[in-house]
């Protein structure tokens, strides 16, 4: 009964925070923007977020990761009406939604998909909020236990998580992770003060900014990449109707929110698993559980619609556990939620919850309040929508690229930065090509110097005892954890199924 009160007395100060004139108005800019670029197809919440990393430098730390964590969020609201009505994944994880999605609208229940995704996905994001809200303190109270050595057997944990739950090919994703340590370490060793990796540029003696590798491998290659998409698109536009959902299709379709929630919580705490893999499991058991539907899945089965819608938002919230409690980012997105923390000079993890409880809380309170703004955005306005998508890609596409490199440049007002980051974006080009995700090397990037810093910590505490990531109990299990998650990835039969897994006929 205390952590019931304690909990409710945080929530107070969390909504207390949130209700603040400037907290609502960057929520609701943080929903907006999440939307229109969930709507936009090509674009998505990563490369959105790396875009506006420059501009929270301006604004308070409570204001800026309210709005970008609005746009994470929004996204996978608004991707959903892109593959609803022009089959095109607004956002990756709703890729699963335009199987069945696209169908319905075809046969003139657009309506009905839109209002059933926007159902679940409000039911969804709520759960997920408190869930995070109830399991955000016992963790943190865990994570107080931490030391060195079990927060680097954590990260090493957490990119080996990152590894077996990417999409595509196990190599790439390895090859992808240890690029993105090796870019880690370019710059000077706070330790020795010897410069690595620099080949006598001074620019690169601080280390290659988090920014530019952001920008480059998800803004700029995105964006280019999808300079070649078919501007032919069929959108629905006169046969939008219906929005009320009836009562038949709620009771049909309550069961797959409610499962795809399920599914969505528990993987959005996964390292690398986040909304994609949530939305492909819970269209899995749909299929499953569903044996003779009435509508086959692919031709426009509604269910098909709201497990998925639910499973992507229920894992975009949950997601923010492991950042806000063990200071871990268990995907890209959540990285670049560590850049623009450490932007505003605050250390991810537990410490969070007792030096700044009103940032804490205060942007658990916003996602509820972002999740009622989400559907008022989504379905009233949908006509706006649809409208935005007419607009030719060819358009877009230049002014996106010249804001990238205002903003890129007005971090330290350097064209160097805008260098560096065009390198990327040719990188993150290439990566596309080859099908290597740009989502593994960011978390390297990101938990590189982190790892190395708590592994010469620990050696320096046992003296350069190597054993004592092997002595320290938890430390121990998260490295067995994460040799057995490799033993069993290798396992053949195992491999074969998670290859099944993100192929959908």
């Amino acid at each position: 009964m205390d952590a019931f009160n304690i909990l409710i007395a945080n929530l107070g100060i969390g909504f207390g925070v949130a209700f603040t004139l400037q907290n609502l108005l960057y929520c609701f800019i943080g929903c907006l923007l999440g939307t229109l670029i969930g709507v936009l197809p090509g674009i998505g919440p990563i490369a959105t977020i790396a875009m506006l990393l420059p501009a929270t430098y301006a604004l308070p730390p409570v204001a800026a990761l309210i709005m970008l964590a609005g746009i994470y969020y929004g996204a996978q609201y608004g991707g959903s009406t892109t593959a609803i009505l022009v089959n095109l994944p607004g956002e990756s994880s709703s890729v699963v939604t335009m199987l069945d999605g696209y169908q319905m609208a075809r046969k003139g229940r657009a309506g009905a998909a839109l209002s059933v995704a926007a159902l679940g996905s409000f039911i969804a994001g709520c759960f997920g909020t408190l869930i995070l809200a109830a399991f955000a303190a016992p963790l943190a109270e865990l994570a107080f236990k931490f030391g060195p050595a079990e927060y680097f057997s954590l990260m090493v944990l957490g990119l080996i998580g990152a590894v077996v739950l990417a999409s595509g090919s196990l190599i790439k994703a390895i090859g992808m992770i240890i690029l993105g340590l090796l870019l880690g370490l370019v710059g000077t060793d706070v330790n020795t003060g010897v410069s690595r990796f620099a080949f006598g540029i001074p620019e690169l003696s601080d280390g290659i900014g988090f920014i530019s590798v952001a920008m480059g491998v998800f803004g700029f290659a995105e964006i280019i990449a999808n300079v070649d998409m078919k501007e032919a698109r069929e959108t629905f536009t006169n046969k939008v109707s219906g929005l009320l959902l009836s009562w038949a299709d709620f009771k049909n379709t309550i069961g797959a929110i409610i499962r795809g929630t399920g599914i969505g919580s528990l993987l959005g705490i996964l390292p690398g698993g986040g909304a994609l893999l949530a939305a492909f499991a819970a269209y899995t058991i749909e299929k499953k559980l569903e044996k003779n539907p009435p509508i086959p899945y692919g031709q426009g089965n509604i269910r098909g619609v709201a497990g998925p819608e639910a499973a992507n938002n229920a894992g975009a919230q949950t997601s923010f556990i492991p950042l806000l409690t063990l200071g871990i980012p268990p995907n890209a997105v959540m990285a670049l939620m560590v850049g623009a923390m450490t932007i505003h000079n605050i250390q991810p993890g537990p410490q969070v919850m007792t030096s700044n409880p009103q940032l804490f809380w205060g942007m658990i309170a916003s996602m509820w309040i972002g999740n009622l703004m989400l559907v008022i955005l989504n379905l009233p306005l949908i006509g706006m929508w649809v409208q935005l998508l007419k607009v030719p890609y060819r358009i877009l596409y230049p002014a996106i690229l010249m804001f990238c490199c205002i903003g890129v440049f007005s971090v330290n007002n350097n064209s160097f930065d805008v260098l560096i980051t065009v390198l990327f974006g040719v990188l993150g080009i290439v990566f596309l090509r080859f099908g290597c995700e740009a989502a593994p090397l960011l978390l390297g990037f990101i938990l590189g110097p982190m790892m190395e810093e708590n592994l010469r910590r620990a050696m320096l505490l046992s003296r350069g005892d190597p054993t004592v990531f092997l002595t320290r109990p938890l430390s121990a299990t998260m490295l067995a954890m994460a040799l057995a998650m490799v033993v069993i990835i290798s396992l053949p039969a195992i491999s074969k199924k998670r290859k099944e897994t993100f192929v959908e006929e």
